[in-house]
């Protein structure tokens, strides 16, 4: 599959004032306060929950074989957001994360790697000393993750925190409480700040790309999945993710389905990509490749790429690597052919 020949806006090029007056222009609204967001967001189409499910249960029935299936699990891999989010992380299993993703397979140095690590923000220095010049981006949650029960100011200081340290991304947790309670406000003012403090680098140091989580497994409906992607869409997000990895469910195909609808929709309504990252329980490449087709047949050949597509995973990338050794060799090699950590 080739990609389209649509030119990428990517949203994080844009200035706060470019981001502001896209959304208050989507809105319809000189101001953007609550009553105007509600408006809006409540106006959205609604999600047909059935349809949805049968949607996604029928792309996860298409059959990948062959050089189709080669490339979407080569594709696959260089989508990974490799990641470690433990109370117990060290340094060590920073480093040994990091020798991983540098290196997949070892007995083949064709082999793609991952697109980042996602680390704590204290562990950014390790894994950015441990990449070096590999060309792996490093990743940090930030905002009080996974709750986000914070206050605004220290959301902030822990991101910028993420950023000081040298993260290329940064990856927030919405206030959910503040969604479901209605106040669309202060969580689009949340994503507007965090955004801001990705942006605030000195010196030759890029601005952090962000995404922002939106725990879908907390947000009850479909509606509600696709009224908070399209309030971190107009707020300014890089990417839209689905999860923590620590809620259950985590990310789900139909889930993602109505995300791939929403950063379809807000292309076409505003001409900026924006990027979709399902995180938490995939953990085989038979799953990695259904959510492939689904990115494909949903919102276009355009994000299957790393720049607009991840999967946030830790044992994702063990199962891809048995079934890559399985089409070159035609046998499966056993579990200790690739490391565990």
């Amino acid at each position: 599959m080739t990609s389209t020949a649509n030119v990428r806006t990517d949203p994080g090029s844009r200035s706060g004032a470019a981001v502001a007056e896209q959304a208050r222009s989507l809105v319809g609204a000189a101001e953007l306060n609550n009553t105007a967001l509600r408006r809006y967001l409540h106006g959205l189409p609604g999600v047909d929950q059935v349809g949805a499910d049968a949607r996604a249960a029928m792309l996860g029935t298409r059959s990948i074989k062959t050089t189709a299936k080669a490339w979407a699990i080569d594709t696959a891999i260089s989508m990974i957001d490799l990641t470690t989010l433990e109370g117990a992380d060290t340094p060590g299993k920073v480093r040994s994360l990091v020798a991983k993703a540098k290196t997949p397979d070892p007995s083949d140095p064709a082999c793609p790697k991952p697109a980042a690590v996602c680390v704590y923000p204290d562990l950014v220095p390790e894994a950015l000393t441990a990449i070096g010049d590999a060309g792996i981006n490093v990743a940090s949650v930030a905002t009080a993750f996974p709750a986000g029960r914070a206050s605004r100011q220290v959301r902030l200081a822990d991101t910028r925190d993420a950023v000081a340290a040298g993260a290329h991304e940064v990856d927030m947790v919405i206030d959910r409480g503040a969604f479901l309670a209605g106040d669309y406000l202060k969580v689009y003012e949340d994503i507007v700040a965090v955004r801001e403090a990705c942006q605030s680098v000195t010196g030759d140091q890029r601005p952090a790309h962000l995404k922002v989580i939106l725990e879908t497994g907390e947000l009850a409906t479909y509606d509600n999945v696709r009224r908070a992607s399209w309030l971190a869409m107009l707020a300014g997000a890089d990417f839209i993710k689905t999860s923590t990895g620590k809620v259950s469910p985590a990310a789900t195909l139909p889930v993602t389905v109505v995300m791939l609808e929403a950063v379809r929709d807000f292309l076409a309504a505003t001409g900026a990509h924006v990027g979709v990252k399902p995180a938490g329980g995939i953990r085989t490449s038979k799953d990695a490749i259904k959510y492939l087709v689904a990115v494909n047949e949903v919102a276009g050949q355009d994000w299957l790429t790393p720049d607009l597509f991840r999967f946030g995973a830790s044992s994702l990338l063990n199962d891809v690597l048995l079934q890559r050794q399985k089409l070159a060799t035609g046998a499966y090699s056993g579990p200790d052919y690739v490391t565990i950590d």
